[in-house]
């Protein structure tokens, strides 16, 4: 499980990869979170969003590593699919909420207790991020230690 969670928005691959070490604080805007799996909550959270199963998902390696220098053994950079960014951009506050309540669902099933509001909180902050990302062809990354 992550302790520290940074999403971020950056140009491309390779800028988001290059904050790996030392996260993207001072070089990228971020939100932090804590004591969530980033990499399961974001193959969930394009499931509930796409309706493609989780299984799927981790077939076609979603989310995508952009660093991992230790292997699994340290910080590691993720890209959220294009299809979860639209998904999260498009999102009105009503389905960021019933994606919310569907995710705390998913972790209760598994044993977790995962507080629905904070459960919102998180999909809202990430949300805007991938509102800000527009147009454009940047991207929203993951940074976790």
């Amino acid at each position: 499980m992550s302790i520290v969670i940074k999403f971020f928005v950056a140009p491309d691959h390779d800028a988001a990869a290059a904050v790996v070490e030392g996260g993207p604080d001072g070089v990228f805007e971020s939100l932090t979170f804590g004591n969530f799996d980033a990499q399961e909550a974001l193959i969930e959270w394009e499931s509930i969003f796409t309706g493609r199963s989780f299984e799927e998902l981790v077939a076609a390696d979603e989310p995508e590593f952009v660093a991992d220098p230790g292997d699994g053994e340290g910080p590691v950079v993720l890209a959220a699919s294009r299809s979860l960014q639209d998904a999260l951009a498009a999102a009105d506050e009503y389905r960021l909420v019933e994606v919310s309540r569907l995710w705390v669902a998913e972790r209760a099933a598994d044993g977790e207790v995962f507080d629905q509001e904070i459960a919102a909180w998180i999909l809202s902050g990430v949300a805007d991020l991938a509102r800000a990302i527009g147009e454009q062809e940047e991207g929203l990354y993951c940074w976790t230690a």
